[in-house]
């Protein structure tokens, strides 16, 4: 019997899921977006797929296509996936994202389980993929009587060495605003027992620098909360347990002056119509007429040569380019140029670096460390890593579910070895395969 499958959004990372979906016998996906030309690019010639126009604000068509299929997976905005999980709720369907799981998602664990069934979440890259190589090797550990007492994992979606030609060092191979709204979020993690909070606009402050073999040397800054992972890795009594972003080296100190500007600021301004890039940033020069420049430096406490100033000149946000929109906040306005600058060209590679370290100790005294890392990179001219590795694991997801493997019923990430082994070994397949060493 043909199972139908319902994907809701066509954005960067949408392909490889859509492809991999639309090449199994016994599927058909739709794929549903406002923009149907996204939707049509990306079913082209695919036999089992086809494309819709839809507005996921108009909740009665929404409802209906919901109803229609046997599993939703949402590629929206996290926002939106509590909507679509009440929808799948109220007509008894699967669900699948990439996404992290909300305080709103979680509470919906207790009725999807009464209904049988599976809403898979944090089946991405960072989460999802990080998830189920730590857990394999958790376990692994484990099995042999170690006990796991630190933690440290990181990630980061890059700029392929030879593609880092910015003064950024940076390009996006996923949604913009996403990158730069992140920037913003706190953090918290456990170090040497004590624990560790980290107010979004000191994120930037210290960062780490971190070897990873076969890729090089990245700045890492905490991510999001870590101490969750705690529990859903097992991990009682761990007296470390930090989860951290990559990126390439200088990085973090431009992006914290960014950070205490107020450019990443999420708050809708009424004050950007008419302005440009320039008169945008004079907005923050505190008054001060005369050289611009000089002006937004000694806001931010550094030289007018510095290169959190040199990087906004080469971003032109000192240039008299009228803003794209008078809508939206300073996020949106940084959003709208770093895309015009800091996107890959034709041909470029993105690379995806992920690392995990093991502090693992055993009954005599016996210790070890071990390091679990994946490099991987972009195909020049087809998917980027980074959609691969987002979307590959959810594909996956769904059809397992699909398929009876995943009997695991409520809203569940890919912690369990029934469900992160077989996706595992399939992405190994695709060459998406990480090398694990002891030290």
């Amino acid at each position: 019997m043909t199972k139908k499958i319902l994907v809701l959004g066509a954005g960067l990372v949408s392909r490889p899921l859509v492809h991999y979906l639309t090449g199994r016998e016994g599927l058909e996906v739709t794929v549903a977006t406002r923009t149907v030309a996204k939707a049509e690019a990306l079913v082209a010639g695919r036999g089992r797929g086809k494309a819709l126009s839809l507005d996921v604000n108009d909740m009665a068509a929404l409802e209906r296509q919901v109803a229609a299929h046997d599993i939703s997976v949402s590629l929206l905005p996290a926002t939106e996936h509590v909507r679509v999980a009440r929808l799948c709720l109220a007509h008894d369907r699967h669900m699948a994202t990439t996404s992290y799981i909300s305080p709103e998602m979680r509470a919906l664990d207790g009725e999807a389980k009464a209904r049988g069934l599976s809403f898979v979440n944090e089946c991405g890259v960072d989460p999802g993929i990080d998830h189920m190589s730590a857990m394999r090797v958790i376990n692994g550990a484990k099995a042999k009587g170690g006990k796991v007492v630190a933690f440290r994992s990181y990630c980061g979606g890059l700029p392929a060495p030879e593609a880092n030609t910015n003064p950024i060092g940076y390009k996006f191979s996923w949604a913009p605003r996403g990158v730069l709204v992140a920037a913003m979020n706190p953090a918290r993690y456990l170090k040497d027992g004590e624990l560790v909070e980290i107010p979004g606009s000191e994120l930037f402050a210290a960062p780490e620098m971190v070897e990873v073999k076969g890729a090089g040397r990245f700045e890492g800054y905490p991510n999001r909360d870590s101490l969750g992972y705690i529990d859903m890795y097992g991990l009682k009594g761990v007296r470390t347990m930090f989860r951290g972003t990559l990126r390439n080296l200088g990085h973090c100190e431009t992006w914290y002056r960014w950070v205490k500007l107020g450019l990443f600021a999420r708050e809708p301004r009424t004050d950007l119509k008419g302005l440009t890039r320039a008169g945008f940033m004079r907005t923050f020069a505190d008054g001060k007429k005369g050289d611009l420049k000089q002006a937004i430096a000694a806001r931010m406490g550094v030289a007018a040569d510095a290169p959190a100033v040199a990087k906004l000149a080469w971003l032109g946000m000192f240039d008299e380019t009228p803003l794209p929109s008078p809508d939206g906040g300073n996020v949106d306005v940084m959003a709208a140029a770093m895309l015009e600058k800091c996107a890959f060209a034709p041909g470029e590679r993105d690379m995806l670096v992920m690392q995990h370290e093991f502090a693992i100790e055993y009954a005599g005294g016996r210790s070890e460390k071990v390091f679990s890392s994946l490099v991987d990179y972009g195909i020049p001219n087809g998917d980027s890593s980074m959609a691969r590795t987002v979307s590959l694991p959810v594909a996956i997801a769904t059809r397992m579910i699909l398929g009876g493997e995943i009997r695991e019923r409520g809203v569940i990430a890919p912690v369990m070895p029934a469900v992160y082994e077989p996706i595992l070994k399939e992405l190994e397949t695709m060459g998406i395969t990480f090398e694990e060493r002891t030290a």
